[in-house]
């Protein structure tokens, strides 16, 4: 078997077991997040750094199949706190979508601001998805997971990245493609360290 092909089966699985949780989300103004892998100037540190503590417990699900990743998504089931994850490529910003632009993927819905977006998602949805099930980049980087706002975004090398809070964003720009890099690393297996399998 083929190592990338394995790895993909291996995340899948483990991401599979995930289970929905709220997020918390901040009225930020709305901004491009597009970058490529230059890294953002320093910020300072915030006190409002996600913890394990803010992290889901999760559950299993049927992993037969690997649609059946479950992302992680708010109390209503719903990725990205109702976002369209389409409107962050086209757009370049976070827009609300409409329950009535709904699709289901990986066990999650998503909602989209238009049936064009939504039939662009369900046309190829790992394209669109968020990095790291959905959780905080910055905090899988750190080797747990933590919940998502989703003001706090980035798109870099046409993958979704999204983060607990600006301020933690801002922390996670520092060295953007060290973090992937370390994020990267801890994926899936920080589901394990964190406490949610």
């Amino acid at each position: 078997m083929h190592i990338n092909h394995a790895r993909k089966i291996a995340i899948a699985a483990i991401a599979g077991l995930m289970l929905v949780a709220g997020c918390t989300a901040s009225n930020s103004s709305q901004q491009s997040s597009r970058v490529s892998d230059t890294p953002v100037a320093d910020a300072p540190a915030t006190s409002d750094t996600p913890t394990a503590s803010d992290t889901p417990v999760a559950s299993e699900t049927d992993l037969s199949d690997e649609s059946n990743i479950r992302y992680f998504s708010d109390n209503r089931g719903v990725a990205i706190r109702g976002t369209d994850p389409v409107a962050y490529f086209t757009q370049e910003r976070s827009v609300t979508g409409k329950s009535e632009f709904s699709h289901t993927w990986s066990e999650t819905t998503w909602w989209f601001a238009s049936a064009e977006n939504r039939d662009r998602f369900a046309a190829d949805p790992e394209r669109y998805a968020p990095q790291y099930g959905g959780f905080c980049a910055w905090a899988v980087s750190q080797g747990y997971t933590a919940p998502i706002d989703p003001e706090a975004w980035k798109v870099v090398n046409d993958k979704l990245y999204l983060n607990y809070n600006k301020g933690v964003q801002r922390r996670w720009e520092k060295d953007i493609p060290g973090n992937i890099r370390k994020a990267n690393a801890n994926w899936p297996g920080v589901l394990v360290s964190s406490g949610n399998i």
